[in-house]
């Protein structure tokens, strides 16, 4: 598997390398990699299918300048910014492996990670609300997936030295919540993940044994989303 640490310039470039790369592998022009990244810049990312009016605090986010984009994959509305570590795996699906549906997809990926952030803070590591894990009952990593018929895309986030007071300013409750949330606020559910940035990177490169270091990636295909998708308010407030 590939490894690539590649951070790009603009929110909409590294949300939409990601989209391009599962393209290109379901084209049969790339294979399995994982990706580390992290932004420079605050921006609110909603999922594929959630509605901005109601999952973010568009005046609040106006006012901060922060932009609203959306992504390619499910789930719910997270806050990027310094300090949150995004990591996005591409991943073959094979009939009769433990990608070939969602939910089996989502534990073999989910187990991996959490047996790999157990390893590194020597402390237990749950998996909770089907792709959550937590520590002490509480949020540092989401994850989603986004599938195709030979690939998948899961990617999320770590919580490291995160504002998570600048949670409570721009996203609302969300209106979907996994039941362990029970109705906490964002800083009483969330926290920092008390370990470095290039310990986590290390524990997953090894359980997903991304030994073979990437330089390249699809600029062409990516860069041919953004035009069309991910830089446009159409596709960041199409619901």
């Amino acid at each position: 598997m590939t490894y690539l640490d590649l951070s790009l310039p603009t929110p909409a470039e590294n949300l939409a390398v990601e989209e391009a790369w599962l393209d290109t592998a379901e084209a049969g022009e790339a294979g399995e990699v994982l990706r580390f990244w992290e932004s420079s810049e605050h921006f609110v990312v909603v999922g594929y299918a959630n509605k901005v009016a109601t999952e973010v605090s568009v005046p609040a986010c106006e006012a901060r300048g922060i932009p609203v984009l959306r992504r390619c994959s499910g789930g719910g509305t997270v806050l990027q910014g310094p300090g949150c570590l995004n990591y996005a795996l591409v991943l073959r699906i094979r009939t009769d492996g433990p990608l070939r549906t969602i939910s089996s997809a989502n534990e073999f990926i989910m187990e991996r990670n959490r047996v790999a952030l157990a390893a590194v803070l020597h402390r237990p590591v749950l998996v909770q609300g089907h792709t959550d894990l937590t520590l002490d009952g509480l949020k540092f990593s989401g994850n989603s997936q986004r599938r195709r018929r030979q690939f998948l895309l899961f990617h999320g986030t770590f919580l490291l030295n995160f504002d998570l007071a600048l949670l409570e300013a721009v996203l609302p409750l969300p209106t979907q919540q996994p039941e362990y949330r029970r109705q906490r606020t964002h800083a009483e559910f969330v926290t920092n993940l008390p370990a470095p940035a290039a310990a986590v990177k290390a524990a997953l490169a090894n359980v997903w044994q991304a030994n073979e270091p990437g330089l390249d990636f699809p600029q062409e295909r990516m860069a041919a989303l953004v035009r069309e998708k991910y830089a446009t308010p159409a596709w960041s407030f199409k619901f």
